[in-house]
């Protein structure tokens, strides 16, 4: 039996690895994308070799690009990632940790990656709940891009195959993203979320990503794996 293919942008979170144990779970032959690119939580490329080993990727591709150059983020320039926000805050704003058009970036490399090895299916763990601040975490977002790839590709065009945007994650809770991870045996612990992580790569347990981690756990009533600074 040939196995179809999927592509899975994977950065080596909560999130991603459980969209990485969907798609397997889903039968789909797992091709991981990670990017390096300048983030200042480097950590997570390590963790999404890991996450890539654990659940099985066939295939796992680092690629290495420079949104350093452009800046105009937290995670990507000289500015202080915000520490000890309420819900409230996290929730209602565009955050300065928003990377300009980073998931439109990973999401035109990971289609490229899918048309070349003949892939009609790219899952991304985008969630619309918890980041709701993220422009580019919406269900509309989702819905023009995969548009836009259906016309933009020859795959697309000539032998009219419909190129699907998989986000399984989108509509859930982070307590149901856990539960659903862990019932697929997802290893939390070897994930990594923090955007400011301590030297060792020990999370910070302020910033929004490890505060709506922790909440995550909290609410699914489980202790998180990872060992945090605070």
């Amino acid at each position: 039996m040939i196995m179809k293919k999927a592509v899975i942008l994977l950065s080596g979170g909560l999130d991603s690895a459980t969209c990485l144990a969907i798609a397997k779970q889903d039968g789909y032959e797992l091709h991981a994308l990670s990017f390096n690119y300048g983030q200042r939580h480097k950590f997570e490329i390590e963790a999404a070799k890991s996450v890539a080993k654990s659940i099985g990727a066939k295939n796992h591709i680092n690629l290495t690009i420079d949104l350093r150059a452009f800046g105009g983020s937290a995670l990507t320039d000289d500015i202080e990632v915000p520490k000890e926000r309420d819900a409230n805050q996290i929730s209602d704003e565009i955050p300065i940790t928003y990377v300009p058009a980073r998931n439109t970036i990973f999401l035109s490399f990971g289609l490229a990656f899918a048309e070349t090895i003949k892939s009609n299916d790219i899952f991304i763990g985008v969630n619309a709940l918890d980041y709701s601040g993220y422009p580019d975490c919406r269900p509309e977002y989702i819905e023009s891009f995969e548009k836009m790839a259906q016309l933009a590709t020859k795959s697309g065009t000539e032998k009219n195959n419909q190129i699907r945007l998989h986000t399984p994650l989108i509509q859930l809770t982070k307590a149901e993203i856990i539960k659903t991870g862990l019932a697929l045996g997802v290893n939390y612990g070897i994930t990594h979320s923090c955007y400011d992580p301590v030297d060792k790569g020990n999370p910070c347990g302020a910033c929004d990503a490890c505060q709506i981690r922790l909440k995550g756990f909290l609410d699914a009533g489980l202790s998180d794996p990872l060992v945090y600074n605070k």
